[in-house]
């Protein structure tokens, strides 16, 4: 049997945000009405991002926004394709009063996410309350209609805390766990109970958090990659706590996760491979509405990363980390330039060093993870 056919391919981006401007040149856009202390109506993102790269197309199709990354998915063709959706997907009008930020697409936009054949969406994370408690239930509702799977909100918390299972043809699975952290900015009063709707919202990083983890892996009674979806940390900077480290070590030491798929930062972080365990500390932005808006460019937020994580399901170890250099440009994921992947790779590099791991160039810009044995 060829490596590749012993392997199970994962493709892994972080937030997607598909609500407000992108929203706007969906084919079914929401009523732009907004309630923040920026802009009032979510055309003002369209109008910033058309000042800063041109026109932008209206009622675009549904496979707009993901631009050349379906072509890097078809030729990359893995098993399956996991993101983190930082949007509710809902036409309540009940936006959460406490935050200045609310991001909604409205459901029947629901196609864009068919167009990309995404398979399950991580949900704990700070905007999926967005919209009020019907808000987040009809984004359950319109997901699961749709056949997308997804973890780490629900109707309680013992839906909330509950995994998925995404399962290949040849009986290969892959058991996902989202949670969200305080870190990050999910209130504290959207965390679910015993009978109130919400997310799976981790406290704290801490030792007891971790064997509570492991308790929820061990009464999976199923076998496969084990995933944690882990929404923490602020939107901007490169630094990993010796807290956020410990944290992911113990889930791999103790809770028996295979592959941790962190998000939160709005560009891209350093990464580890720990005992052979992929760890991704952030993801970055997959997909926004940021476009023309200024400050932290230093970050580069519109440069990501396509992460493909070949996983050995026997060892559940990692086989190789090719990742795909992308810009979000004018709603739409695009190849980024040499110059931008070359840029990407450095930063690797620099933030990845301290953990034994680095980044390659090869071929058409495709960086490649190295890592001490």
């Amino acid at each position: 049997m060829s490596e590749a056919a012993k392997s199970l391919t994962l493709f892994l981006a972080g937030d997607v945000m598909l609500g407000r401007g992108i929203d706007q040149v969906l084919p079914h856009p929401s009523h732009p009405a907004l309630h923040e202390p920026y802009l009032t109506d979510a055309r003002g993102y369209v109008a910033l991002a058309e000042r800063a790269n041109g026109p932008l197309p209206r009622k675009a199709g549904f496979s707009y926004v993901w631009g050349e990354a379906l072509d890097e998915l078809e030729r990359m063709a893995p098993d399956f394709r996991i993101i983190n959706l930082e949007t509710s997907i809902t036409e309540s009008e009940d936006y959460c009063q406490g935050k200045d930020i609310h991001y909604r697409m409205n459901p029947k936009n629901i196609g864009c996410l068919r167009a990309a054949g995404i398979d399950f969406c991580s949900l704990a994370n700070n905007h999926i309350l967005d919209w009020g408690c019907a808000g987040h239930l009809e984004t359950l509702e319109t997901l699961k209609k749709a056949g997308v799977k997804s973890s780490g909100a629900g109707r309680n918390i013992e839906e909330a805390s509950a995994p998925a299972v995404l399962e290949a043809k040849d009986k290969r699975r892959v058991i996902l766990f989202s949670f969200g952290a305080g870190s990050s900015g999910i209130p504290s009063n959207w965390a679910a109970s015993r009978d109130k709707p919400g997310v799976n919202r981790l406290e704290a990083l801490s030792e007891r958090a971790v064997q509570a983890i492991a308790e929820k892996v061990r009464g999976v009674n199923q076998t496969g990659i084990v995933l944690v979806s882990l929404h923490w940390g602020s939107n901007w900077g490169y630094g990993i706590s010796r807290e956020e480290r410990e944290f992911a070590h113990g889930l791999i030491d103790y809770a028996g996760v295979d592959l941790i798929h962190g998000h939160s930062s709005h560009h891209v972080k350093g990464l580890e491979v720990y005992k052979g365990k992929l760890v991704l500390y952030g993801c970055g932005d997959f997909l926004n509405d940021y476009e023309g808006i200024g400050g932290y460019e230093v970050f580069r937020g519109d440069l990501g990363l396509m992460y493909f994580a070949s996983l050995d399901p026997v060892t559940e170890k990692l086989n190789s980390l090719s990742m795909i250099p992308t810009q979000i440009k004018r709603f739409r994921v695009n190849r980024a330039s040499r110059g931008d992947a070359l840029w990407l790779r450095e930063t690797l590099n620099r933030e990845s060093r301290e953990f034994g791991a680095y980044v390659e160039s090869g071929d058409n810009n495709v960086l490649r993870l190295g890592w001490s044995q």
